[in-house]
Formats: C-alpha cells, sequence, structure tokens
C-alpha cells in the first residue's frame, strides 16, 4: 500500500513518508545505502557492497514508478534500484536498528560516512 504523504526536506535533508498515520524522516545518506539496487544488495545472500562516503550524498530527484515504488537519484550517480512501498514501509519501521546496523558494519570494516576517510586503525 503506498503511503499517505511523500515529503522531501531539502534543508533537513530527508523525505518524510507517512504509512498508517505514521510519519517518519529518513534521510538520504539513510536511503541512499539501503538503496535496493542489486549494486547495494548484491546478488545473492551477503553478497551485499558496504556503502561508505555517503554522509553528504544529495537526493536530486524522485520519480514515481507505476503505483507501486519509486525511483530516487542521487547526487553520487546512483539511480538504480527502485524502492516499493513495502520496502520503504520496512525501512520506516526499522530505522533506528538499520541505521545501528549500518554503523556497526562500518566500524568493523574501518570505513567512514566521510568521503575520502580511512580509518587507520584498521590498516
Amino acid at each position: 500500500m503506498a503511503p499517505e504523504s511523500i515529503k522531501v526536506r531539502k534543508s533537513s535533508r530527508c523525505v518524510e513518508f507517512t504509512f498508517d498515520g505514521d510519519t517518519t524522516a529518513l534521510s538520504f545518506e539513510f536511503l541512499r545505502v539501503y538503496s535496493p539496487s542489486a549494486e547495494v544488495r548484491g546478488h545473492g545472500i551477503g553478497n551485499g557492497v558496504l556503502q561508505t562516503g555517503k554522509k553528504d550524498v544529495v537526493l536530486l530527484q524522485m520519480e514515481p514508478s507505476g503505483n507501486y515504488a519509486l525511483k530516487l537519484v542521487f547526487d553520487d550517480g546512483h539511480d538504480s534500484g527502485l524502492y516499493d512501498w513495502k520496502y520503504l514501509r520496512h525501512l520506516c519501521r526499522n530505522r533506528e536498528a538499520l541505521w545501528q546496523e549500518y554503523l556497526d558494519n562500518l566500524q568493523q570494516a574501518g570505513a567512514s560516512r566521510e568521503t575520502g576517510l580511512i580509518n587507520f586503525k584498521s590498516l
């Protein structure tokens, strides 16, 4: 089921989705690192690619794809993957846990949300 509303908040760099009366803001960075594309998620279980350096990514465009999904275009050139309503609802419901999982994965990999930074402790 489609969200009741979708609002892009450029100043706070997020998109607000309202499902069943509950509004959740997902940052551009969060949406980018949790892209449903094969480039990010991989082509099978455990084949995902950790996204790094996406803290300042900007959402440039949001296009509907039929009546079931959105295509998001980011300033780092990423524009593949369709965010269907079910997946967006999942991201909204699990935002905090997914974000912590992402931060934990970055730390384990010695990677950063910042562009071009390397954690030398991991080398």
